[in-house]
């Protein structure tokens, strides 16, 4: 027998658009997605578009400039017992970051499971990790400028983007990791407290997510400004 259209066959429930439009137009929630992991997701996919404008606009001055750039193994090297080392710190700086995303990989982990001592202590070692990590970039920024005099408006070493260019870029995305370690530590300390025993451990996830994201992004800069 033909059922009305706008009915599922079987059923008194609206089919096809009618049942998205129900959804959505109701107290009923549409997608099994929490709404903190769903914030962070679009508040992570608007950050994404910013660090690819950037990341965009700086091949596209290193492609069009005539000024010869600046050799990145050059200028980011260490001196070591008197042997210049190339991308040394660089290098330092990215295992450091990359080590912290299996630290907060495994506090998720425990988090899951309700050991909130161990999911708090390896949070304060990822924000740790972090910390480590902006320290470096500090000493980083403090070498180019007081010994090679870079600005973000002149560059010593060839064109004058670069300085711009690179304070822009790296000082963004150092200040994505001061603002990490800052989260992680609070929800760290929420965790110990036991604050998240009847809400269950998801906030660790999320700020998970965030940490995940910052050493990715640190990851495309590593080979767009240190390599190439």
């Amino acid at each position: 027998m033909a059922q009305d259209g706008a009915t599922a066959a079987g059923t008194n429930e609206p089919a096809g658009w009618q049942t998205i439009v129900t959804d959505w137009s109701s107290d009923k929630q549409t997608f099994r997605v929490p709404w903190g992991k769903a914030m962070m997701w679009i508040f992570l996919l608007s950050d994404t578009f910013i660090f690819t404008c950037f990341l965009t606009g700086y091949m596209n001055v290193r492609v069009s400039t005539a000024v010869p750039w600046p050799n990145p193994s050059e200028v980011f090297g260490l001196n070591v017992f008197g042997v210049s080392v190339p991308l040394l710190l660089i290098g330092i700086m990215t295992f450091d970051l990359i080590t912290s995303s299996g630290t907060m990989a495994l506090a998720v982990n425990y988090g899951y499971r309700r050991d909130r001592g161990r999911a708090a202590a390896l949070m304060f070692i990822t924000a740790a990790f972090g910390a480590i990590f902006v320290g470096m970039q500090a000493f980083e920024w403090s070498k180019l400028i007081i010994e090679e005099g870079v600005r973000p408006w002149t560059n010593p070493m060839g064109a004058s983007q670069f300085g711009a260019s690179f304070f822009m870029i790296t000082g963004f995305h150092g200040l994505h990791v001061s603002a990490g370690v800052v989260y992680l530590s609070i929800v760290a300390m929420k965790v110990l407290r036991g604050d998240y025993e009847k809400r269950g451990y998801e906030i660790v996830e999320i700020a998970g997510l965030y940490w995940h994201f910052v050493d990715l992004v640190w990851v495309f800069i590593f080979a767009f400004f240190y390599l190439w």
